[in-house]
């Protein structure tokens, strides 16, 4: 074993920068952080939504979040609004929120269910906080953590703002295209990156933020792929920015259409807007023709096509390379977790990494753990699309009759049977959004737990009106989100010149 002492990140972008960002705020004092990328390589910047966790790791890097949003254009996110996914014309919020109050023996759902039973018909939202501010248009960043939120982000401006930070802490930036990955005959291991100028970076450790190129990971390592586009079918995405039009809402759009889905994600000064389709269902031009027509506001950019194809890695660390980002996999942006599942392997790679250097069972157990991870991951985005009314067009019927993992089908069957959501340790969608999207796509279960029915008539009616209650005054003191934005953290163009 050979002792890590210098870490070299390959690539830059998102999650080249905070791996760069992480390690040398974390470990700086004993690790040599070089990242080495191309101004010539254009990176695919459209990850512009996030998960609640980013916080998280805002906060071990102590970012100041009022500087940070006012940099990357921000706006807050209480959750995603599936517009056509049931049925065209039907909208429900997957939001990061928690409805009601939980018993030790079985959630609020039940609770909500038994409720409906006895004629106490009032919309899950108004017992979610999250859920009705998204629908108001309000959010406020509460003391003790009593709103869930993320962000909207400028990814360009994010991957700088990184960067900026990154090089304050230590790390050193390299510029140049990678030519040829040099491996170690004897142990296979990488030994050093050769650029095209010639000059050679060695390392102890490598981290593969080349994109879908995979140029370490898999070009070099060969750590093979696992193809999940049988369930995931859509292949190609076309990504176009537009001015405001209107007030950001507090949340991203998800618009299916006959072929694919539609984002919109409002920032301060404009929107990010791209379409994710099939070319099995859909050709280019026609996506482009949809995309094209169901935009608002005038365009900035020119569309920009991305192609992938869903899947992940078989190893995401093999020898003495860890794949991130886009090297790692590819899960669609439909519930925004290609930057948390960076966020999770830099943490727990940081937190298996010995000093002494690469462990076998350190690597199994990494990857053990990760494919947990994505799978359970990639159950929760193959939801949205199997469980569905529509059968108005190819894709649909395709998606509505496809067969599916074992292990989403365990969950479905279960909700449906007795409105029941287990999950395992660490799973990054918990209890509350298998249930928000499972009765939003038209799950709705066939019983309840019994424990919901032991409170009488008026019990269980003050319970629920209390709840109630307490959300809309919650809500009501709040701003509106443009209000909040222009008070905490409007916008700076810091980052234009660089």
């Amino acid at each position: 074993m050979k002792p890590i002492k210098k870490i070299v990140i390959a690539g830059g972008g998102t999650a080249g920068w905070m791996a760069a960002a992480m390690m040398a705020k974390t470990m700086g004092k004993n690790l040599q952080v070089t990242l080495v990328e191309s101004d010539a390589i254009p990176t695919v910047g459209v990850g512009e939504a996030t998960i609640p966790p980013l916080t998280t790791f805002h906060n071990i890097l102590d970012i100041d979040e009022r500087e940070f949003m006012a940099t990357v254009n921000g706006t807050f996110k209480l959750g995603i609004s599936f517009e056509n996914w049931r049925e065209k014309g039907h909208k429900y919020i997957h939001s990061f929120g928690y409805a009601g109050k939980d018993c030790w023996a079985c959630s609020f759902v039940h609770f909500w269910l038994a409720g409906k039973a006895r004629g106490i018909d009032y919309p899950y939202a108004d017992y979610c906080a999250e859920l009705l501010a998204a629908y108001e248009g309000k959010f406020a960043v509460l003391p003790n953590g009593r709103m869930n939120y993320a962000y909207h982000m400028d990814a360009g401006r994010y991957a700088k703002y990184l960067r900026s930070l990154s090089e304050k802490l230590g790390a050193k930036r390299h510029e140049g295209k990678i030519e040829k990955v040099n491996i170690d005959k004897s142990t296979g291991d990488i030994h050093s990156l050769l650029l095209q100028s010639g000059e050679t970076i060695e390392g102890d450790f490598f981290i593969d933020c080349t994109g879908f190129r995979a140029l370490l990971i898999e070009q070099s390592l060969h750590a093979g792929f696992e193809d999940w586009s049988h369930w995931l079918p859509c292949d190609r995405a076309l990504a176009v920015q537009t001015k405001t039009v209107a007030t950001p809402l507090p949340y991203t759009r998800s618009i299916a259409h006959d072929a694919g889905w539609q984002w919109r994600i409002p920032l301060q000064t404009r929107v990010g807007n791209g379409l994710v389709y099939s070319s099995r269902f859909w050709s280019d031009e026609k996506a482009a023709e949809v995309l094209m027509a169901n935009l608002e506001g005038d365009i900035i950019s020119q569309p920009k096509p991305i192609q992938f194809r869903t899947g992940t890695r078989r190893k995401h660390w093999h020898k003495n390379c860890l794949a991130l980002g886009l090297s790692s996999g590819f899960l669609e942006p439909l519930e925004s977790t290609s930057i948390h599942l960076i966020q999770k392997s830099l943490v727990r790679f940081m937190q298996l990494l010995p000093s002494s250097g690469v462990n076998l069972s350190d690597v199994d157990e990494f990857n053990r753990q990760t494919k947990i991870d994505v799978e359970r991951i990639r159950d929760f985005v193959i939801l949205h699309y199997k469980v569905t009314d529509r059968v108005d067009s190819e894709f649909w019927r395709y998606c509505k009759n496809m067969s599916i993992p074992e292990t989403l089908q365990q969950k479905i069957d279960l909700f449906s049977d007795s409105a029941k959501v287990f999950k395992v340790n660490n799973e990054l969608f918990g209890e509350e959004s298998w249930i928000q999207v499972m009765m939003g796509q038209g799950v709705i279960p066939k019983s309840y737990h019994g424990f919901a029915d032991v409170m009488s008539d008026q019990e269980l009616g003050e319970f629920l009106a209390s709840i109630r209650q307490s959300m809309a005054q919650m809500v009501a003191k709040l701003p509106s989100h443009q209000q909040f934005i222009d008070h905490y953290c409007k916008m700076t163009d810091i980052y234009e010149s660089r």
